[in-house]
């Protein structure tokens, strides 16, 4: 049984955070799947406005104290009846922002670095001497963290053995869904090098896809059709068996072999919790206004204004993940 200090400490750390203004959740509500996918024009009250998609929802705040964080939105494998979706919608959860976008997903041109310095508020323990747990300052959940290097390394090198002996001490601790987005082209927005955490409470799943990457491993389903590997887990804050994973997986999907060459010669998104480590090889970040980073592929799914819902209703979620990953070759 983990100890979850580091998921306390997140918490607690959060609320002065808060106060002081250096912690910024980010408001979003649920879309219901078959509106999503059947309503043509509804009148939303929120807000006073009306809702051109037609899309039912219900709000809540993904980084107040209170929510949730496994909370998943039940879905059907069809909810049209029609086979317009023959891939299905389910077990996708599809969130609508309703806070402004935050201004480094926006900003074009350098950017500064968040990280260095990084902002003391935002401090939640140091990792050894070359890496922190740092509150992400645009949270999509309460507790929501960084594991980041204290002196800049870049995004998009390889992860080596410092990165991931800090994220096995914080894996020993708490648990939860663990992503990584290697550059802008895997839906990175800092260049600097972090790592993320989602903490979850022993038992429940660490993202809507998790089912159906156990079901991979265990024969029950086929594979999907982008350039993947998902392997099995064994011993969670191990940090020699996440390497060893991280190098079979950048090997085999043509990455390279970390540590030789300079850098990755794809862009990629990991995603792993204590029974799973998967690696997706990407080709793009966005599509029809989606930005996908590695929490497509976890099956979270983020509607900004950008977003063309048009394009979803018609083509449906595992559409758009097969057009930003990087095809079967």
């Amino acid at each position: 049984m983990r100890a979850e200090r580091y998921w306390q400490q997140a918490l607690e750390r959060s609320q002065t955070a808060a106060t002081s203004g250096s912690l910024v959740p980010l408001d979003t509500e649920i879309l219901e799947l078959e509106a999503l996918i059947n309503a043509s024009q509804v009148s939303s009250a929120r807000h006073g406005t009306s809702d051109p998609h037609g899309l039912k929802a219900r709000s809540v705040s993904l980084a107040r104290p209170g929510i949730d964080p496994g909370t998943a939105l039940p879905a059907s494998q069809d909810p049209s009846g029609d086979g317009s979706c023959p891939a299905g919608w389910s077990p996708f959860v599809v969130r609508r922002l309703l806070s402004a976008t935050p201004k480094h997903l926006t900003r074009a041109g350098p950017r500064p670095n968040p990280f260095l310095p990084w902002d003391q508020d935002l401090a939640v323990a140091p990792l050894g001497s070359s890496h922190l747990l740092l509150l992400n300052k645009y949270p999509v959940q309460a507790g929501h963290v960084l594991v980041i290097t204290q002196q800049w390394q870049p995004q998009q090198g390889w992860l080596g053995p410092a990165d991931w002996a800090a994220v096995a001490e914080v894996d020993r601790d708490t648990g939860g869904l663990w992503f990584f987005n290697s550059s802008p082209a895997a839906g990175a927005s800092q260049p600097h090098r972090h790592l993320q955490l989602l903490p979850r409470k022993a038992g429940t799943p660490s993202c809507p896809m998790a089912p159906q990457f156990l079901a991979q491993l265990n024969g029950d389903q086929g594979p999907w059709p982008w350039h993947y590997r998902l392997s099995r887990r064994h011993q969670s804050g191990d940090p020699d068996e996440l390497q060893a994973l991280y190098g079979d997986h950048a090997r085999a999907l043509g990455l390279g072999e970390p540590g030789l060459e300079h850098e990755p010669r794809h862009p990629y998104n990991l995603l792993f919790d204590d029974q799973w480590f998967l690696t997706v090889r990407r080709r793009r970040d966005d599509w029809a206004g989606f930005s996908v980073n590695a929490l497509g592929f976890a099956g979270y799914l983020l509607v900004t204004d950008r977003a063309d819902l048009h394009w979803l209703r018609a083509q449906g979620p595992w559409a758009l993940l097969e057009t930003v990953a990087s095809k079967v070759p």
